[in-house]
């Protein structure tokens, strides 16, 4: 019986024409590849490929915002950015920039501006090992010397690009770093955490739990630099001192540290609510 575009089956003849034009355009490919020499080529590709795919994920890919920090970060990588927002004397807002500028960043890639463009964008920081007087947030009284050290922070890192060891994620999934900066004249690596506690800004992390400094030895160093500003009267510590010979009339005031702050307001707000019908 004659073939029908609607028959079954096509002719057998149709068939093995198919198969010696696929046979005979695969011929020289199969051929080239039957010397094993000629697999290199195609092998190093491939593995380049993975290779710069594996690098980008893991060195050159962006991290949005906290959400994004995998847990593998803690403890073994650091975030390389931007400061766009400085929140009070010891937080800011940090826009990742892998690669700095051998990745583009500031000629090929800019970082954005407006707050609406850089929202859900960049990546709570909190400085690691320091509390900074706290501010006068939901109706609260700001501590003494709140203003000032977020001020400095302001000046210190904002819209510098910093480098951020994290350590973990806190209860307000803000990611716990020491910070890094540099700075003119000569781009000296400088410790945000311990230039906090020099102008005395800043106590030493005081809880019991979650408090993270990058090992013994910092925490250390940390409290031997805060006694030595409290000595000499730095910042929040000039309390203390009181006014001196040429102001007699400023009594020496007794410091609160920001953490004994917290508690208190904390248990003072807890009592209220049980006050409240």
């Amino acid at each position: 019986m004659p073939w029908s575009p609607g028959s079954s089956s096509a002719p057998s003849g149709g068939k093995d024409d198919i198969k010696s034009k696929l046979s005979s355009w695969t011929k020289p490919i199969r051929d080239h590849l039957s010397e094993g020499s000629n697999w290199i080529a195609p092998v190093i590709a491939a593995g380049a490929t993975v290779g710069f795919w594996s690098f980008y994920k893991t060195y050159l890919r962006r991290i949005p915002n906290s959400a994004h920090v995998s847990p593998r970060y803690f403890h073994r990588r650091s975030l390389f950015g931007k400061v766009t927002s400085v929140g009070d004397g010891d937080g800011f807002h940090l826009y990742h920039t892998p690669g700095g500028r051998l990745a583009g960043w500031g000629w090929l890639r800019t970082v954005p501006k407006l707050k609406k463009e850089l929202k859900g964008q960049t990546i709570p920081i909190r400085i690691a090992g320091v509390d900074a007087p706290e501010g006068g947030h939901f109706g609260r009284t700001a501590q003494p010397f709140a203003a000032e050290a977020q001020k400095f922070l302001e000046s210190h890192i904002l819209n510098r690009r910093v480098r951020a060891y994290v350590w973990r994620r806190d209860q307000y999934d803000r990611i716990v770093a020491t910070v890094y900066v540099r700075r003119p004249p000569f781009f000296q690596r400088k410790d945000v955490s311990m230039e906090l506690l020099k102008q005395g800004f800043a106590t030493t992390y005081e809880a019991k739990t979650g408090a993270e400094f990058g090992g013994p030895s910092k925490e250390i160093e940390y409290k031997v630099v805060e006694e030595v500003a409290r000595q000499k009267g730095k910042g929040m510590w000039s309390l203390e001192k009181g006014g001196g010979f040429f102001h007699p009339s400023k009594k020496a005031q007794a410091i609160e540290s920001p953490m004994a702050y917290k508690r208190r307001v904390k248990l003072a707000e807890e009592q209220q609510r049980k006050l409240d019908p």
